[in-house]
């Protein structure tokens, strides 16, 4: 088989092995001739964003990098972004990287126009008909991981630098108007992040696939990329130049992201306040959380998993499923607890808060309270 194809569903997306040649023909498909490429400060240096450069340069597009960027981002890295897109004089962005540089670069296409701060256009209710859509630039983005799928999202995960919380801004149109998907650029992650960022794909898909909302088209997106993340992480994380399992892992990435439109829940919900206050790693720490929840989520999701589980090639149905996961967790040198990576229980309360205040919890199957939250977060810590 050919892990090659042109696909318009969500959004234009060129997918395929070397297709980092073609980000030039992408600027011009989105309509750009002075793009600034955002990325995060590790990707800044690295051969793949040159060769990047490289393609643009060649194409007359430039060669400029925006790097502030934090593995948390937050307002300080993008006022500092918009500064350099305005001083270019600059017509669209590149997005480039893994969640972090994704998320900032949308940013700073979305509010490159804009006029009111960016808190303005956090995802609650009709919050984003706040915005000017018309003077949003347009956005390529280029995955170098395979785990958020930011690249095929309408909405980015900002950190409030005061408070620690981080927040959703979503509009529709921060979808990019053209996604490169080359496994090649994701081929030096080294397997502690190949697990990560994988675990983050599957917790999306885990968590579209129990969320109550009705969506049929993501529950059967979500219910494949669980299956395809089953099937390649471990061939990735143990050879990271199997480009097949780098392939497939890059197209899980995307579909989970496209099935929580859906819906997240409870995973995300922990993961983000102990992300924003302790600055975990957001996929390893939902890998690291997902047992505890589908623990609490028995009751409304065993019937669903345990239809699905021999799909997934899963013995024992939902429980089945449940111990698969642990074990998965443990191949992959997932710690059993979020103490291991640095977070501590004297800043419940605050977790809890922020948990709380999460809109993933709307797309969780048991209602969350302060008091299921915080046992989550006793099991957890």
């Amino acid at each position: 088989m050919s892990l090659t194809g042109n696909w318009s569903y969500p959004t234009a997306i060129r997918f395929g092995a070397g297709r980092i040649a073609e980000l030039a023909e992408a600027c011009a498909q989105a309509g750009m001739k002075r793009p600034l490429l955002v990325t995060d400060r590790g990707l800044a240096s690295l051969p793949i964003t040159a060769q990047a450069l490289d393609v643009l340069d060649r194409a007359g597009l430039g060669r400029a990098l925006f790097a502030e960027v934090d593995p948390n981002p937050n307002e300080v890295n993008l006022a500092a972004g918009l500064e350099a897109y305005r001083a270019g004089t600059h017509d669209g962005v590149i997005a480039f990287g893994g969640g972090s540089g994704l998320d900032l670069g949308k940013m700073v296409a979305f509010m490159a126009g804009q006029t009111r701060p960016v808190w303005d256009f956090e995802d609650i209710g009709d919050w984003w008909t706040r915005a000017d859509a018309d003077a949003i630039a347009p956005i390529v983005a280029v995955p170098t991981t395979a785990g958020t799928g930011s690249e095929v999202g309408r909405a980015s995960v900002l950190t409030d630098s005061a408070t620690h919380e981080k927040k959703i801004i979503f509009h529709p149109k921060v979808l990019p108007a053209v996604v490169i998907c080359d496994p090649e650029l994701t081929v030096g992650m080294p397997p502690a992040i190949t697990a990560g960022t994988g675990l983050d794909a599957f917790a999306h898909c885990v968590e579209a696939f129990s969320s109550p909302h009705y969506h049929p088209m993501s529950q059967g997106i979500a219910l494949e990329g669980m299956r395809l993340v089953i099937e390649n992480l471990p061939r990735a994380y143990a050879d990271g130049s199997d480009i097949e399992a780098r392939a497939q892992m890059m197209s899980a990435a995307a579909m989970g992201a496209t099935a929580f439109q859906k819906g997240l829940g409870a995973i995300h919900a922990l993961s983000h306040p102990v992300g924003a206050i302790f600055g975990t790693h957001h996929g390893t720490t939902n890998a690291v959380c997902m047992p505890a929840v589908l623990d609490l989520n028995a009751p409304m999701i065993r019937d669903r998993f345990d239809t699905a589980a021999s799909y997934l090639g899963v013995d024992g149905g939902f429980d089945g499923f449940c111990a698969f996961v642990q074990g998965f967790n443990d191949s992959l040198g997932i710690p059993r607890r979020l103490s291991d990576m640095g977070v501590t229980a004297d800043r419940m309360d605050d977790l809890v808060a922020g948990a709380l205040r999460d809109p993933s919890c709307g797309g969780n199957p048991v209602e969350l309270t302060d008091t299921n939250l915080r046992a989550l977060f006793e099991a957890v810590i």
